[in-house]
């Protein structure tokens, strides 16, 4: 794969993923100075930023780059062998043409069944399966977020303590509900999200709804009262309007539900369950060139081990699957999963061209100082996460997922947006990679942070979990490091590990995608 093997870190090393390359990524802390040379012989005319992109040979103006064997830009000019290939140098090739991407025509064979791998997880009535215990109070417009926080706080601080088998309390707040075009076809995907928020199986089933009462997003609306579990003494919905003795009266009514909820939750206990009843979901955050050959791969491989176990997994962010189209199709189950996943590409497209942007918008500056050119190289490192397993359905934003193997769940590439719709999937655990680094977490679900290289894991030692820029240095494999994030799944699952993230309880907002307009 590289010029890595058997040299002395001080040696000038590269990562060259494909013999098809002609660009390779360096990989020495701090990059290189000019006038360093590689094993094959390859000398850097200029200083090369670590992650960053060198030629390996004479490239002419007008011809292709190639990483990951594949074309990720064309050269504005001619670029030496040995010159820094950065984004100035390279114009983006156009995306995959959807209608004539081909349809599951090449469909992985399935792996080797994985059995025996369990974790201890929480039973739910609907047969979904908690890695968590908590209490989610849930919430149907803005205006009550304040009301419920304070709340909230109150419940921590008077109630939980009572009930040591719930792990937390959260309240689901958000900046939809009212001013807004509720009957746009664009509402359906705000609405939906909510309600498969509240159903996130480590809330238990114990829907807690706060609603003002005058808002456009009704309770009924949000949630049918046929979802709705009612106990005997206590509905599942507080109106803060119909209070009459102010706001004591308001958070006095949200606690005393709260309670009647706590003890409920408070009779369930882990036990063991299979990997089968793990839900997945992978994200990239913060990426760089490392993305692509470190973490993304070793979570591939961890995607692999998962779907052998028949656990669900769930890859995501279109703008960075989008330039990848082609592949993914291919290796779809059947012609309708594809043209299903075709469908969610050609809806985003439009989404974005309304908007008056395209793909392209999607690299970050913090992207691009690490390495990463434009999006047809980040989308290429980015499906690294999904392993090698056939594509066996697809989620629409919002939905909730009800297959097992392998799905894309169809959401922005924004790290909040995207870990909203993911938890309203159903997701159970989240893996998190990233390469420039994020202290971001999430609140229902434990998230692994895996570096993509080992001086972001060295210098946040206490809010990474596993350093994957191991392998860029062959210290280890991609296998090795799949089966590390694998057992780690499993434990933190089990609550008998706890995320950095947990730990310090980073837990970022919820963030609705809403394409629909506000009034």
């Amino acid at each position: 794969m590289s010029d890595t093997e058997s040299k002395p870190a001080t040696q000038p090393l590269y990562i060259r993923v494909n013999p098809r390359d002609n660009v390779a990524i360096v990989v020495n802390r701090g990059g290189l100075p000019a006038g360093s040379r590689f094993g094959d012989g390859t000398m850097l005319v200029e200083a090369v930023p670590e992650a960053h992109k060198v030629a390996l040979n004479d490239i002419g103006g007008g011809e292709p780059v190639l990483r990951y064997g594949v074309v990720i830009g064309y050269a504005k000019r001619a670029i030496a062998r040995g010159s820094w290939v950065h984004e100035a140098l390279l114009a983006a090739p156009d995306a995959p043409a959807l209608d004539q991407c081909p349809l599951a025509t090449s469909v992985p064979e399935p792996l080797p069944r994985l059995n025996g791998d369990t974790f201890m997880g929480y039973c739910n009535a609907d047969g979904s399966v908690g890695t968590k215990n908590i209490l989610g109070i849930s919430t149907t417009v803005q205006c009550v977020a304040a009301t419920v926080a304070y709340a909230v706080k109150r419940i921590k601080a008077e109630l939980l303590p009572k009930y040591p088998n719930v792990d937390d309390v959260v309240a689901v707040t958000h900046h939809y509900g009212c001013g807004v075009a509720i009957d746009a076809p664009g509402a359906v995907i705000p609405i939906r999200t909510l309600r498969n928020l509240a159903l996130n199986p480590n809330f238990g089933g114990e829907i807690l709804l706060v609603s003002l009462g005058c808002e456009k997003l009704q309770p009924a609306r949000m949630i049918p009262a046929g979802a709705l579990p009612v106990l005997e003494q206590e509905p599942s919905v507080s109106v803060l309007q119909d209070a009459t003795n102010g706001f004591g009266e308001m958070v006095a009514d949200i606690m005393t539900k709260a309670e009647a909820r706590l003890q409920m939750l408070n009779l369930r206990h882990r036990v063991p369950c299979p990997a089968a009843e793990l839900i997945v979901g992978l994200q990239c955050g913060g990426s760089d060139a490392f993305s692509g050959v470190t973490a993304n791969p070793a979570v591939g491989f961890a995607a692999d081990l998962l779907v052998r176990a028949g656990a669900t997994v769930m890859f995501s962010e279109v703008t960075e699957v989008r330039d990848a189209a082609h592949l993914i199709t291919a290796r779809a189950a059947t012609p309708e999963i594809a043209k299903d996943f075709i469908r969610e590409m050609a809806w985003y497209d439009n989404y974005l061209a309304v908007g008056g942007a395209d793909r392209q918008a999607n690299p970050s500056p913090g992207n691009k100082q690490g390495g990463l050119t434009n999006v047809v190289e980040k989308a290429m490192g980015s499906v690294a996460k999904s392993g090698t397993t056939a594509l066996m359905g697809v989620v629409s934003p919002g939905e909730r997922a009800t297959q097992k193997g392998l799905l894309f769940a169809a959401t922005p590439a924004s790290d909040f947006v995207c870990g909203t719709l993911q938890l309203a999937a159903g997701m159970n655990v989240h893996v998190f990679t990233t390469g420039r680094g994020t202290p971001y977490g999430l609140s229902i679900v434990p998230v692994i942070k895996v570096a993509t290289n080992s001086g972001l894991a060295e210098r946040w030692h206490d809010l990474i979990d596993v350093d994957a820029g191991r392998i860029a240095t062959a210290q280890a494999t991609v296998e090795e490091v799949g089966w590390e994030i694998f057992s780690l799944i499993l434990e933190v699952a089990s609550g008998s590990r706890k995320t950095w993230a947990d730990q310090w309880g980073l837990h970022n907002e919820f963030v609705l995608f809403n394409p629909g307009p506000v009034t």
